[in-house]
């Protein structure tokens, strides 16, 4: 009987594993349940509207899991959820940004795309290269993504490339014209970082991205009355234009194949963090 099931072969187990695969529902109901859920999360704080949670890697992870909060008045659900999805967008609203772009389509919701943002100097500059996924669930939005690995996209000199084991955020409705915002997300930024680093990035970065998002959403109904008003492929997936590839281009992008920068060294004073960043 060599008919071993996966579950008593840990080498079956680990290649299920090795192998990307398109998100499905079960994948995207356990990311909102823990989107909703306070079990083994920590509140590290809540000011300005915005609430920040933490939970401490497991045992042989490095890699802490942030989650964050802001209820978005005056915007509803469906129009975030088109901020979060308008790549053309993104460049006018996220000064992080360096360049975004789509590489390819997979399925009529899920794409693989290419993002590289800023870090505070003396840091080096972080890119990613990701398998997205989303899902509209009635007046509720979700987009998930995590690292993959594409041939034509390998990690570039100037840039150390991240890994996100899992981010993504949920949108969720609260009236027709209000809705609340989670982000989640597990992402191992390469280098052994100083821990205040780590620390700045949940009190100060992100709350401050996701207060961006929320005016973003102000802002983009009538930014977009102005640039292609009918054009959002997200909705419309006849309107993707963006060449066809299959997942076989595509392998897992594991952090510990990757070159591990030191920038563990680097000490806080010596870190410019212009107030855009900080």
């Amino acid at each position: 009987g060599s008919q071993l099931s996966s579950s008593q072969d840990p080498e079956a187990a680990r290649a299920d594993r090795e192998m990307v695969y398109i998100p499905d529902d079960s994948d995207f109901s356990s990311f909102r349940d823990q989107c909703e859920s306070l079990e083994g999360w920590h509140s590290q704080y809540s000011k300005g509207g915005v609430t920040v949670w933490s939970q401490e890697p497991g045992e042989n992870r490095t890699v802490q899991k942030i989650k964050l909060c802001i209820t978005c008045k005056d915007v509803p659900a469906a129009t975030l959820y088109d901020v979060l999805q308008d790549t053309l967008y993104r460049k006018k609203w996220d000064s992080n940004v360096i360049e975004t772009y789509d590489i390819g389509r997979l399925t009529a919701n899920a794409d693989v795309g290419y993002y590289s943002w800023k870090c505070p100097s003396p840091l080096k500059n972080r890119d990613f290269v990701t398998l997205r996924s989303w899902l509209p669930l009635g007046d509720d939005y979700m987009i998930i993504n995590y690292s993959v690995k594409h041939p034509k996209y390998p990690p570039r000199k100037d840039f150390v490339r991240a890994v996100s084991l899992q981010t993504g955020y949920l949108v969720k409705a609260n009236s027709t014209s209000s809705s609340t915002l989670y982000y989640l997300t597990q992402v191992d930024p390469r280098g052994s970082l100083p821990k205040w680093v780590v620390n700045k990035v949940s009190q100060f970065v992100a709350p401050k991205a996701m207060k961006k998002i929320y005016k973003a959403g102000l802002k983009y109904p009538a930014w977009k009355q102005k640039h292609e008003p009918g054009f959002k492929p997200w909705l419309y997936p006849e309107q993707n234009m963006l060449p066809s590839m299959s997942l076989a281009e595509l392998t897992m992008q594991h952090a510990d194949s990757l070159e591990n920068i030191d920038e563990s060294g680097l000490a806080e004073d010596r870190i410019h963090m212009s107030d855009d960043e900080a």
